[in-house]
Parts: C-alpha cells; sequence; structure tokens
C-alpha cells in the first residue's frame, strides 16, 4: 500500500516519513511490508488508508495537477481526507485525528461485540424496514450503516441480529447477503459508547472552515460551518453513510468528473452504479497520475 507512489514521488514519500514521527512507529513500513493482519487492525487501517490517500494527493500536486475541484467528499473514513483536501486541517491534526478514531472504534468493538453484512440487490427501503423488524424482534440492534450504490447496502449491528438479517435478507430475494470481515459495528448505534470521547478529540483539534465544499455522509449535502463539521465526524460513528444520495447530490449541482484518490478503487465502482453519466477516474499508483495528467 503507498509503495509505488512513494518510488516515484518524493513528495509521497514526505508524507510516509511524516506519519511516522507523528505516530511514533512504523506505519509506513506496515503499509509496504505488512504484516497484514496487523494492517487489518482497525487501530492502523484507519491510520494506513489516510496516510496513503495524503501521499496520493501530494504526488498529484507534485506532479503538476492543479485543478480545483468543486466539490470534496469521502466514504466514511475517506471524509477526514477530504477535510485535510479542503483545508478543514492539517495532515498532521487529520492523522492524529483519525489515529484516535481507529483506537476507539477498536475499543467499541471490545465493549460491544457486533459485525456487518453486505446486502446485495434489494431495494434500500427494504433492507431499511428488515433492520428494523430485526430490532424490534429482540436479537439486537440492526440497522443501515452504508447506502453504497443502488443495490449495495450495508448493514451494522450485534452479531445476532447481523444473521438474522442476513437470512431474512435472503429470503426477500436478495442476490447475495454476505457478512463481511469486521469485528466491530461500524456507523451502528453500537459505537455511541465511545462518541463522548471521540468529541473530545475533535473539540481538542484545530479546525478551519473548508476551502472547497465538502458533501458530508450524513446530510448528502455541503458543511457550511464549524459546528457542522464537528457535529458531522461525530455523528459518522453512529450515522448512515449515505454515498449514493452524496454523489447524486454533486451530480445535480454539475459534477460531471469524479476522481478518487486513495489505494483502490472502490468509490470508482460505486460511483459507476450510481450515475452512468459521469466519467471516474482513479488516482493510487504513478500510471494513474500519468493517465489523469494526459486528459
Amino acid at each position: 500500500m503507498g509503495r509505488a507512489l512513494v518510488e516515484s514521488y518524493p513528495a509521497a514519500g514526505e508524507i510516509f516519513r511524516q506519519a511516522d514521527e507523528i505516530l511514533d512507529f512504523g506505519l509506513s513500513r506496515l503499509c509496504f511490508e505488512g504484516p497484514e493482519a496487523d494492517l487489518n487492525d482497525t487501530i492502523n487501517t484507519q491510520a494506513a488508508l489516510f496516510t496513503t490517500s495524503m501521499a496520493a494527493l501530494e504526488a498529484l500536486r507534485a506532479a503538476g495537477y492543479a485543478v480545483k475541484p468543486a466539490f470534496v467528499a469521502g466514504h466514511s473514513l475517506g471524509e477526514f481526507s477530504a477535510y485535510v483536501a479542503a483545508g478543514v486541517m492539517t495532515f498532521e491534526a487529520g492523522l492524529r485525528l483519525v489515529r484516535e478514531r481507529g483506537r476507539l472504534m477498536k475499543k467499541a468493538g471490545e465493549l460491544n461485540p457486533g459485525g456487518m453484512a453486505a446486502i446485495l440487490k434489494l431495494d434500500d427501503e427494504v433492507v431499511a424496514k428488515l433492520c428494523q423488524d430485526v430490532s424490534a424482534e429482540g436479537n439486537g440492534l440492526l440497522q443501515v450503516a452504508n447506502y453504497n450504490s443502488p443495490g449495495q447496502i450495508v448493514i451494522s449491528g450485534h452479531n445476532a441480529a447481523v444473521e438474522r438479517g442476513i437470512a431474512l435478507a435472503t429470503a426477500a430475494g436478495a442476490r447475495r447477503a454476505v457478512k463481511l470481515p469486521v469485528s466491530i459495528a461500524a456507523h451502528s448505534e453500537l459505537m455511541r459508547v465511545i462518541a463522548d470521547e471521540f468529541r473530545t478529540a475533535i473539540n481538542q483539534t484545530p479546525l478551519n472552515l473548508p476551502e472547497i465544499p465538502i458533501v458530508a455522509n450524513i446530510t448528502a449535502a455541503p458543511l457550511d460551518s464549524l459546528q457542522a463539521i464537528r457535529a458531522e465526524m461525530e455523528g459518522q460513528l453512529t450515522a448512515s453513510v449515505r454515498w449514493t444520495d452524496s454523489v447524486l447530490w454533486m451530480v445535480k449541482h454539475g459534477v460531471t468528473r469524479f476522481i478518487e484518490i486513495g489505494s483502490k478503487d472502490v468509490l470508482a465502482g460505486l460511483i459507476k452504479r450510481i450515475s452512468k453519466d459521469v466519467a471516474v477516474q482513479t488516482v493510487g499508483k504513478p500510471d494513474d497520475i500519468a493517465a489523469l495528467l494526459t486528459v
């Protein structure tokens, strides 16, 4: 993760160097070499993904790409990369906050064990009602975590409730309903247990008004004040990620081209399913940057 960028762009290497110094451990080595089990621990995963996306952004800037986007947005953790890209906070402040977010979410998973599942090819309303029904049965809490794209929804909650949700989704005609390999119930009320601690971390983080409008996960509309940004950061823990609505809002307001910056191309795939009328490119490797500069 990120190694090719560092080998091609010193600016990307500087981001990883700063990350190692800020966190006082070898995050760069973990990203480049693993072990995978440690990289997949949420306390490390969040910092690794955030740092890699920032390295990709700096590499893109170093290559001479200076187009200012109309909007920025990020899916879940990616929203914190968007904050840095929009000038809301520095890379150092963002990394410290993301590291604390990962630590606290891991703690929440230990205090309130849960899981998540992907549901494919069911309407949003059907899945939302299914979650309400499962929660009412008393098998635990279940709610929609991510509205990723039409026909792709992620549910989150207590393990028994997730299993029940998978069974009901399958019976309702889902093409696929599968448990995800995670040990936390992100974007659910099971995260409420660490909300106070994360709010403290947010309030201790220096923030600026965005230089570029940020389309929020919770409201699928731009954040217009520091109060709204802080509320979004905290609310994200327990609220659904409305990615479909966020993309549609940007398309409605004139966006015809999306550039995904990060280690993979997951969002690019989702955006293509949300709107057939937009162009989507990814920036995660040196070849991606070269391709973007030729457009």
